[in-house]
């Protein structure tokens, strides 16, 4: 791996190719990010070099091993060993005391995530984010994607419901009504990004509003009556 000195792209190091590991490695090579892959397994780090060069075969994680594959100057370290709890508590100790600028762990347990942060980690919990996400998908059915930005706040991807068409935005009150801030109008390829009071939602629009998960349930059974 190059000294950061001479890159302009973000460096990501990811450490462990297991299914998260191998689809965060793959994910951010087809989107032109500089990466380097460390795992024990030598099938898939063959598989790997088709995206990078800097892909290495590791049977320890000690941290002089870790100084041997550049991953020191990676921009972002991922730590993908989360069902391992020792090596991966001993990864990131080792990891944040080379100086990478962010490490970003994946913790199996709650228990195992406060011992990551304390030790300075970002911690992910991919199985729980997305039984989460899924979770208020199936809760609101009217919403095609949701991105929680915080404990409470949403933005959501929501197909209008037939009772609001022709309506306009004034009319609905959506903002008084159910809470929400109306970001764009998606309509077919037209985004309308500026939306104004004056706005008279159309059949096929998709709308993106910002505001609590709770405003949806109450847009669900406000649509259906």
């Amino acid at each position: 791996m190059k000294q950061k000195a001479k890159r302009e792209k973000m460096s990501y190091g990811i450490v462990g190719l297991g299914r998260f590991g191998y689809a965060l490695a793959t994910e951010l090579a087809q989107s032109g990010a500089e990466i380097l892959v460390i795992d024990r397994d030598e099938e898939k780090i063959r598989e790997l070099r088709e995206y990078t060069e800097n892909a290495y075969v590791v049977k320890r994680l000690d941290k002089n091993v870790l100084t041997d594959t550049g991953i020191q100057n990676c921009d972002v370290a991922v730590v993908c060993v989360g069902e391992q709890m020792d090596t991966s508590i001993l990864t990131v100790l080792n990891l944040v005391s080379m100086g990478i600028p962010k490490v970003i762990a994946k913790a199996a347990s709650a228990e195992h995530g406060l011992i990551l942060e304390k030790l300075g980690a970002e911690v992910v919990f991919p199985e729980r984010d997305m039984a989460v996400r899924l979770a208020n998908r199936l809760e609101t059915s009217r919403a095609l994607d949701i991105v929680q930005l915080g404990e409470r706040i949403n933005v959501t991807k929501l197909k209008i419901p037939d009772r609001i068409v022709g309506k306009s935005v004034r009319e609905v009150n959506i903002r008084a009504r159910f809470g929400f801030n109306i970001i764009a109008v998606e309509n077919g390829s037209k985004v309308t990004e500026t939306v104004t009071p004056e706005y008279v939602f159309r059949q096929g629009d998709v709308v993106y509003l910002s505001g609590r998960k709770e405003g949806i349930m109450k847009l669900n059974t406000w649509a259906e009556k």
